[in-house]
């Protein structure tokens, strides 16, 4: 678990001197059990930071919470992975930048004023009608404001989806393959542990602009659990996110 992120972060976020562009390496988990690798012929088309909450149910006292979807915001750091150039940051202060954003910043939502009838009423969910602010750049300490991207949502249809580059980038997304998140990967500041790394694919044919994204380097993001109340629930993540197309 990364308990210090902030010395973490101090220590290797120094940008990398640039010989030449280095090609993005998707990340691995360190265990041996990764994600399958993008298909051949697979084009990167961008790295985010996603940022906001994961969703869940619990239908009552003492059940297993249910994934209910979730929202983020979505930030541009391609030109912080290692080589790309002088805003460039180590491979280990690339890799801190979700624990970094958890640790460090509020989530960046419109969040509800009202607690009741939640599964924890510690955590507030994000505001049903308006759930995402104006579209800005994100301000984390000592490195350059990560440009806004896109949104991440949960559609009418319960499907998880990507909306970038003022919709150049729109993915319907179906689940194709998950592994745990390492030991490593921070439980996020509310102890909760981190979720799954994912792949996912076009969900009906409707992709526009990328057909495949990674979430890999996640930091927090799993349920409170149901111990307390009936209701929904949601927990503070972020992580990266890789769009293949």
């Amino acid at each position: 678990m990364l308990t210090t992120p902030y010395l973490l972060f101090t220590a290797a976020a120094a940008a990398t001197p640039m010989a030449c562009a280095a090609t993005p390496v998707l990340p691995k988990t360190g265990t041996g059990k990764d994600l399958p690798a993008p298909p051949a012929g697979a084009i990167l088309k961008h790295i985010a930071l996603g940022f906001g909450i994961q969703n869940y149910t619990c239908a009552r006292v003492g059940a297993t919470p249910d994934a209910a979807g979730a929202l983020a915001m979505l930030y541009d750091i391609a030109s912080l992975y290692p080589g790309q150039g002088s805003d460039s940051l180590s491979l280990e202060g690339f890799e801190a930048l979700p624990t970094v954003a958890l640790w460090s910043h509020r989530v960046p939502l419109n969040l509800q004023r009202s607690t009741g009838g939640r599964g924890d009423p510690h955590y507030p969910g994000a505001s049903p009608t308006k759930p995402f602010p104006p579209d800005a750049p994100l301000q984390l300490s000592g490195i350059k404001p990560l440009p806004f991207l896109g949104h991440h949502f949960f559609n009418s249809n319960n499907v998880p989806t990507f909306v970038l580059d003022g919709g150049k980038i729109n993915l319907p997304a179906a689940k194709l393959n998950a592994v745990d998140a390492p030991s490593r990967a921070s439980r996020g500041p509310e102890d909760t542990g981190a979720v799954n790394w994912l792949y996912l694919g076009p969900k009906d044919g409707t992709a526009v602009g990328a057909k495949y994204v990674y979430r890999v380097l996640t930091a927090g993001g799993a349920s409170h659990g149901c111990s307390k109340a009936a209701g929904p629930d949601s927990t503070s993540y972020a992580a990266t996110y890789w769009f293949y197309g």
